[in-house]
């Protein structure tokens, strides 16, 4: 029996960010709202993702931008101090103390309930606390932010070989002698070459070509770099059994070698969290992801009340694009509770995730970055367009000459040549994550290229690739 049972407007389950965004913007949009964690408030992404790998990334970036540049290279005596970045990261995740994100949900005029939530029914949930058993009932809506946790693959022995996934490497105490990394993923490449430039010996063990996905030459350009590093990068590397003997694993492969390390950092892939969180009481398949529209509404429930953000949808799982489509969800609950919005949500509204489909930025903070939004080239075939590909060399840009000494970078500009309209831009490279919203607001403004023309880059900066690569199209 239910030892509480409370009656309000929303209820989100995940206190991540993107169930930050989704109950914010339906709470600013006058509904009560109470949010569900059963762990930290800030989830994932703040401290165990997005914000310590990044940290760990960093230092080393900035160290070897100062050896590409005379002057400063001379000036640099040292290796990186990986206890100092090591107590950095610590700083960022707050000592894995969400006391500050869960004081902000209480000042957003939030409620939040610390527990395991599971649907009981048609906008009803139970939340097991520490103190029994709450029951909640939506008026309104009923959001799912649960997000995504690691899949270990099937490997004999791999999973009583205490293998690391990204939660382990993100707030390890120590930096490994020898660290192997399975995967070619994001999570694999920034992670293989941080731990490298904190003093490891990486191993990276990929089955195909890293950052599959990414236009080819990204995760050709990243492997070179990764190499330069130390980094020991094989291919085609099929693990078929893992043990642990002591502190110390060995990951023998399907041709007989054998590699041995401190640690095993499993990256090959994330799944979304909806196993026994009820979704059969309401008519869906458990395990799997939850199928949504722009707006965030889950397709096959009746009643117009059950809505899913973030990667448990598997749109786009990315911590900014789940942001987004949260923002667009909660929106569209306070308008359709309002009745304000009746029916399927405008595309390019505030309440539809439009740009989840077809302009989607993201960032491989690996070093060179590898900072890409919209279609590649391959993409933009398949999806029937009639493409023109331009490319460039980055380095032959006097402002990434200025940046360092002997830069390389590569750009590519997918444009639809029936629309004159960008779709897809790659930059790899130092530094181009600053240029991507620039390629952002294009795509998603479907700014024609005669227009985008206009748009004068500032000299002398990396920006400048733009103007040369509209002259390399033609223009």
């Amino acid at each position: 029996m239910s030892d509480e049972q409370r009656e309000v407007d929303v209820v989100v389950v995940g206190a991540g960010a993107v169930g930050e965004n989704v109950a914010d913007r339906a709470g600013r949009g006058g509904l009560e709202v109470v949010v569900v964690e059963k762990e930290l408030v800030g989830g994932e992404c703040s401290y165990w993702a997005c914000m310590p790998s990044k940290a760990l990334l960093l230092s080393g970036h900035a160290l070897a931008a100062a050896k590409r540049l005379p002057g400063a290279a001379e000036a640099v005596t040292g290796t990186l101090d990986a206890a100092a970045v090591l107590k950095r990261r610590t700083t960022f995740t707050h000592d894995w103390d969400d006391s500050s994100q869960a004081d902000w949900v209480s000042s957003a005029g939030m409620s939040l309930v610390r527990g395991s939530a599971r649907l009981t029914g048609p906008r009803r949930l139970e939340v097991e606390t520490a103190d029994g058993t709450v029951t909640l009932v939506a008026r309104q809506a009923v959001v799912l932010a649960t997000g995504s946790v690691p899949v270990l693959p099937d490997v004999e022995g791999l999973a009583t070989a205490l293998p690391w996934t990204s939660r382990e490497a993100t707030s390890a105490d120590a930096v490994p002698p020898r660290l192997a990394v399975l995967g070619g993923g994001v999570v694999a490449v920034e992670l293989a070459q941080a731990y490298a430039r904190l003093g490891s010996t990486v191993t990276l063990l990929a089955r195909s070509a890293l950052l599959r996905g990414q236009e080819d030459f990204a995760g050709e350009i990243v492997a070179e770099a990764l190499r330069a590093d130390g980094v020991d990068v094989r291919f085609g590397a099929n693990p078929s059994s893992v043990s642990r003997t002591g502190s110390e694993t060995t990951i023998t492969l399907d041709d007989g070698s054998t590699v041995v390390a401190d640690e095993l950092l499993v990256a090959t892939g994330r799944t979304p969290v909806t196993s026994d969180i009820g979704l059969e009481t309401v008519g869906l398949e458990d395990g799997g992801r939850i199928t949504v529209d722009d707006s965030g509404l889950v397709e096959g429930v009746d009643g117009g009340w059950l809505y899913a953000v973030g990667d448990v949808t598997g749109r786009a799982p990315l911590t900014h694009q789940g942001k987004y489509d949260a923002r667009a969800a909660g929106d569209a609950i306070a308008a359709r509770a309002a009745g304000d919005l009746v029916g399927e949500a405008p595309a390019w509204s505030r309440y539809a995730g439009t740009a989840t489909r077809t302009a989607v930025p993201s960032v491989v903070f690996t070093d060179p970055e590898v900072a890409s939004v919209g279609r590649t080239e391959q993409q933009a075939r398949d999806a029937g367009i009639d493409v023109k590909v331009v490319d460039y060399e980055i380095g032959n840009v006097a402002g990434a000459s200025l940046v360092a000494d002997g830069y390389a970078g590569r750009a590519r500009m997918v444009v639809d040549e029936q629309r004159g309209v960008v779709v897809g831009v790659t930059f790899v490279g130092q530094g181009v994550s600053e240029l991507l919203h620039s390629a952002t607001v294009a795509i998603v403004g479907e700014v024609p290229l005669h227009r985008l023309w206009h748009a004068v880059p500032s000299y002398p900066t990396i920006s400048e690739v733009w103007l040369r690569l509209l002259e390399t199209y033609g223009l």
